[in-house]
């Protein structure tokens, strides 16, 4: 794929998103969803990019294995068309956020996405380190249940109907995507990070000086931010034996994701 075709594509994804976020104001939304319309929509539509780009990572995979035993120069069509689409979403995610949502709340979600662009654009461009790109990608498996267990939240589904206790028990549904979400992170998200600062670090001598710099600019930042989202995640679906609902109504975490 050539550089003009590329800037086509994630042109088409930028554009893309957008509709499908605009399709989602004449959906049905929950009630409670109302209050916060552009969460949810924004949420929803992180949702359709996690759920395409995880199963698209994986697949990349599955059909040249090969990939995995070179992720600087060996690449597919298929693999460089998904870090195209995914650009593109993060672009459209990063304007959304922007112009939706004061800088305060932002600004986590920004950094993460400008480092994520960063890398993603290196390899766009260089058609280099496309497979270290779509690694990254498979943090989006864990991501499609983070979603998941936001909308259950700001639809007001966290805990069981009916029950008029101080301390109402979380829906089977919730509890389910909880533990689901837990495991994902643990396996996608912190496994991954690790075996790509592994991977980065063992290579750093076929690497040039300022790829290594963004590299490793770009994991710290990824790895800082689930660190902090492993920490909130357990705090508010596990050891915290008071649930505040309303504190779980945050922004997306973010994911390189």
């Amino acid at each position: 794929m050539d550089l003009k075709s590329t800037c086509l594509v994630v042109g088409g994804s930028v554009c893309s998103f957008k509709l499908l976020n605009t399709i989602l104001r004449f959906l049905p939304t929950p009630e409670l969803a109302r209050k916060k319309s552009w969460q949810w929509r924004n949420i929803s539509t992180s949702l359709a990019h996690s759920s395409l780009s995880g199963a698209w990572a994986v697949l990349c995979f599955y059909l040249q294995p090969q990939m995995l035993e070179d992720l600087i120069f060996h690449h597919s069509l298929l693999s460089h068309s998904l870090v195209a689409v995914s650009t593109g979403y993060f672009i459209y995610d990063c304007l959304d956020v922007a112009l939706n949502q004061p800088c305060k709340q932002s600004c986590e979600v920004l950094l993460h996405h400008a480092a994520v662009l960063s890398c993603f654009s290196l390899a766009l461009t260089s058609r280099l380190y496309v497979g270290y790109c779509v690694i990254s990608l498979l943090v989006e498996i864990n991501s499609v249940f983070l979603h998941i267990r936001q909308l259950l939240l700001h639809s007001g589904r966290r805990n069981r109907q009916g029950t008029h206790i101080k301390a109402p028990r979380p829906s089977v549904t919730y509890s389910v995507i909880s533990w689901v979400n837990l495991g994902t992170l643990l396996v996608f998200r912190v496994c991954t990070l690790v075996w790509m600062s592994r991977w980065l670090a063992a290579h750093s001598e076929r690497i040039p000086r300022y790829v290594l710099m963004i590299g490793t600019t770009g994991l710290s930042l990824i790895s800082i931010t689930n660190i902090v989202l492993l920490h909130r995640l357990l705090m508010a679906d596990f050891l915290s034996s008071r649930h505040n609902t309303s504190k779980d109504h945050e922004r997306k975490p973010v994911s390189p994701e």
